[in-house]
């Protein structure tokens, strides 16, 4: 079979795949995936003259937002911001590429994930991968020694994408990080409120927040007999727990990265335990724990965190996990990830086994992270001067991928504008006094519109109204400009009323100000 006959087949399989979608009225996003690859298969085919045809389609891992998703965004973002300005959070913004040197070395064996740029004349550089280095990398630069700052953008990873659960190459971050020498544990625990007040505000149904301590996990792994230069890459195989079953784990750690059947077993033990401040003081009496100093220091932490947690009334979600590891290298302490549970809060864990919980639990994933950094703003500053840093990314993509299937799901009609009144004309050649109109009211600052025709039909201009979900339409006729009155129609209601020119303002504002 010739390459032409095989791009036929694989068009045909391509397909029926995409047919089959359809039919079992599968996601959009899903769908959209699929043709995606169909309409590249088809690209590779050529036209009829066999050139190379060019096809309409965003790069692999990347969408168009239409004005629908946009106002699901909008809604979402307004939510996380009013929180971090509540918390009393400022801002600032970083270039979207940076010096590859900067990035470099930060994110362990994620670092092959950075985009890297072509030599543009004397400097290489990457696409930031997130906002956290860029932040420490700012703070170094301008030797600034505390902050409270919020930064929402967009950052780049050349990861695998699955779109339908809200992985891309190209995806927002919108990141809370406090950086200052504080007392222990006060600016984590008010990360971990924020977490809690912007999941429970967005009511994207139950989540959990999973907390654990890089000192705890270092602990643990010298405990357990893994070689200090092997602490990271072990780390990062534990971080799969979440995805992983125990044994496709272990069988990682031993047979690929070569550590020991025995210290992987006793790992193991320790992996399975979840709980609260009771677990942690156990295990401070734990014989195996309590030889490691740094475990120590991170258990003691963990139990005053809680008792942060419990003033912040937000204990009834956080669950110390000892199988949560986070796999980037910049962590010094205390870590935590938020996920989404699909069949109530995820139960906790028998602690004395790593036997899976007992209640069916889905979970949805990791909705927001972060941890303690201690150590990178001094990786930057000429002199090592360390900034102690806090912070948490909330996972802004996959918030909207649920958010949009909520709204798919939901009969409620998104509206993509803010017009409060649409100003239409009863008859025809008022043009003129339509524009005076739609000035005095754009003037005031009322939102509002009018279509772009000399005499548009009232009946369209009224369904306009409807569709867009307009609530008040302003209506001019040669009896009302007679009489120094405008019509003022409810669209829902139908009901309608004279309105004297002087008070229509007024009137209006009134009217749509909830």
């Amino acid at each position: 079979m010739d390459d032409k006959a095989q791009i036929q087949e694989a068009i045909k399989c391509q397909g029926e795949v995409v047919r089959k979608l359809k039919a079992e009225k599968a996601s959009k996003e899903q769908i959209d995936e699929e043709v995606a690859k169909l309409l590249e298969l088809k690209a590779h085919l050529g036209g009829d003259d066999g050139k190379h045809q060019f096809v309409l389609k965003t790069a692999k891992g990347t969408r168009d937002y239409n004005p629908k998703q946009m106002a699901i965004r909008e809604k979402v973002f307004n939510t996380i911001v009013s929180c971090f300005k509540r918390h009393g959070a400022e801002t600032i913004d970083t270039p979207v590429f940076e010096l590859k040197e900067t990035l470099t070395g930060k994110y362990g064996e994620d670092s092959k994930l950075i985009y890297d740029l072509k030599d543009q004349g004397g400097e290489l550089l990457s696409l930031r991968y997130d906002l956290t280095v860029p932040f420490a990398r700012y703070l170094a630069m301008n030797k600034i020694t505390n902050i409270k700052r919020y930064h929402i953008a967009k950052v780049y990873r050349r990861d695998n994408p699955a779109m339908t659960r809200g992985r891309y190459r190209e995806f927002y971050q919108c990141d809370f990080d406090i950086a200052g020498q504080y007392d222990a544990m006060i600016p984590d625990a008010e990360c971990l409120k924020i977490v809690h007040e912007i999941l429970s505000e967005l009511d994207l149904g139950d989540f959990r927040i999973k907390v654990n301590d890089r000192r705890i996990l270092d602990g643990m792994f010298a405990v357990c007999g893994v070689p200090d230069n092997m602490f990271r890459t072990i780390c990062s195989t534990v971080d799969k727990l979440d995805k992983l079953p125990w044994e496709a784990v272990k069988n990682e750690m031993v047979n690929e990265k070569g550590l020991s059947e025995e210290a992987a077993d006793q790992i193991g033990v320790y992996v399975g335990m979840q709980g609260g401040m009771d677990l942690a003081e156990r295990l401070l009496q734990d014989q195996k724990m309590c030889q490691s100093t740094q475990a120590c220091a991170g258990l003691t932490d963990i139990k005053l965190l809680f008792s942060y947690l419990q003033l912040f009334q937000v204990t009834d979600k956080v669950v110390f996990d000892l199988s949560l590891a986070r796999g980037l290298d910049y962590y010094t302490g205390i870590i935590y990830e938020a996920i989404l549970t699909q069949a109530g809060v995820a139960p906790v864990a028998p602690e004395t086994s790593n036997e899976a919980p007992t209640e069916e639990c889905v979970t949805v994933g990791s909705v927001a992270g972060g941890g303690r950094y201690d150590g990178l703003v001094g990786m930057f500053d000429p002199k090592g001067r360390k900034v102690p840093c806090v912070g948490v990314s909330i996972g802004i993509e996959r918030i909207f991928s649920i958010m949009e299937q909520k709204a798919e799901a939901s009969t409620e009609k998104i509206r993509t504008t803010e017009v409060q009144v649409m100003v239409a004309a009863a008859q025809k050649n008022l043009l003129e006094e339509r524009l005076r109109l739609i000035t005095e009211l754009w003037n005031a600052g009322i939102k509002a519109e009018l279509m772009y025709k000399k005499s548009p039909k009232l009946l369209s201009q009224l369904q306009h109204c409807e569709e867009s979900g307009i609530p008040l339409v302003a209506i001019l006729g040669e009896q009302e400009l007679k009489n120094g009155v405008v019509k003022l129609r409810n669209v829902a209601t139908r009901d309608e009323v004279d309105i004297s020119r002087a008070d229509l303002i007024a009137e209006i504002k009134k009217r749509t100000s909830a």
